[in-house]
């Protein structure tokens, strides 16, 4: 798996959340309760469930995508499970595959990597590109942590955590990312959160989990900060695996230096 920063975007950051800025507006602290003290950090861990990898060969998309419909069915069992046992509304995911996506689908400015995957909110919809960089050794966990972690959102979207988050303003061009990496660090978390639910899994074993960790990244420096440092993406994917549980996925209370 080469390694290749996601690109998972919602259609909200190219749409004009922010409205206009107050002098009361700050990244730190958050208050807004859907966001900080939201119902799903009340509930249990995630229920232990069995989800199979089907089998994946490099360089077939056609075996990815049913790879990729695989763990999101075990996804949507999973928090079917846990959202509607703590009374928390549930809707399926939408999943369409492209083999390249329109440039301003859902509102996106989407780019020119050969691989991506996207949440459109609209519609809740997860899109996946599937190209190259992701299919020419699928052997690892990188797919199946990209839909666990995309399919975050839609969690996100269910709960109001994303309601909140449109609703949140801010000052400085810096506000305004801090904003994005609490979203992006929580559906890692979640994600994450998610496969320890369904470990340990057939066939794997410690190691590849830590071989996902090392694939995964953040912001290059000099980049726009949208993710997140690496190291910082890191310590919330272990967050989530540590536990299985949402509760853990608060990123929108810790201060600001735990989602640099």
């Amino acid at each position: 798996m080469k390694l290749l920063k996601i690109a998972v975007l919602t259609c909200a950051l190219m749409a004009p959340i922010a409205g206009t800025a107050t002098a009361q507006s700050a990244a730190y602290p958050v208050k807004d309760s859907d966001l900080t003290a939201n119902p799903l950090y009340e509930t249990d861990p995630l229920p232990a469930t069995t989800c199979k990898e089907p089998q994946l060969k490099p360089n077939n998309r056609t075996q990815a995508r049913a790879y990729l419909d695989a763990v999101i069915a075990c996804l949507e069992t999973t928090w079917e499970q846990h959202l509607t046992n703590a009374g928390l509304s549930y809707k399926k995911v939408k999943v369409r595959h492209m083999d390249r996506i329109p440039k301003k689908y859902c509102g996106f400015e989407v780019g020119k990597e050969n691989s991506q995957a996207w949440y459109c909110e609209r519609t809740d919809t997860l899109v996946f590109q599937l190209g190259k960089d992701w299919l020419n050794d699928p052997s690892d966990l990188w797919l199946f942590n990209t839909a666990a972690s995309m399919y975050g959102y839609h969690v996100q979207k269910l709960v109001g955590i994303f309601d909140g988050y449109e609703k949140l303003r801010y000052g400085k061009k810096a506000e305004m990312y801090e904003q994005e990496r609490r979203l992006s660090l929580q559906t890692e978390c979640l994600g994450a959160a998610f496969m320890k639910s369904v470990w340990p899994m057939e066939g794997r074993t410690t190691k590849d989990w830590n071989e996902l960790v090392r694939l995964l990244a953040g912001d290059e420096p000099g980049e726009e900060r949208w993710y997140g440092k690496t190291s910082t993406v890191r310590a919330w994917a272990k967050r989530g695996f540590a536990t299985g549980d949402p509760g853990s996925c608060n990123t929108w209370a810790v201060p600001s230096a735990k989602v640099a």
